[in-house]
């Protein structure tokens, strides 16, 4: 499971675009993709679609079980 966020706001009708991810709106007006990757190529292909739609990448981060656990609870 991978957690992506870039700057600005996407909305939920985004996610099958970005192959069924998880879009959530901040409070900071970033947006924050999280969904399985299945391997690298996967992964540089959803990088490229973010750049092609000109934001800028914050951050990609692998989650590991218990931030997976913690995300699908939305833990604190």
């Amino acid at each position: 499971m991978h957690q992506i966020r870039i700057r600005g706001q996407l909305d939920e009708r985004w996610s099958e675009w970005f192959d069924g991810f998880t879009l959530v709106q901040g409070s900071d007006g970033n947006t924050t993709l999280t969904g399985p990757v299945i391997d690298q190529a996967a992964l540089h292909g959803l990088l490229r679609r973010i750049g092609d739609l000109g934001v800028t990448l914050i951050s990609v981060n692998l989650l590991d079980e218990k931030e997976q656990s913690c995300q699908e609870q939305s833990c604190q």
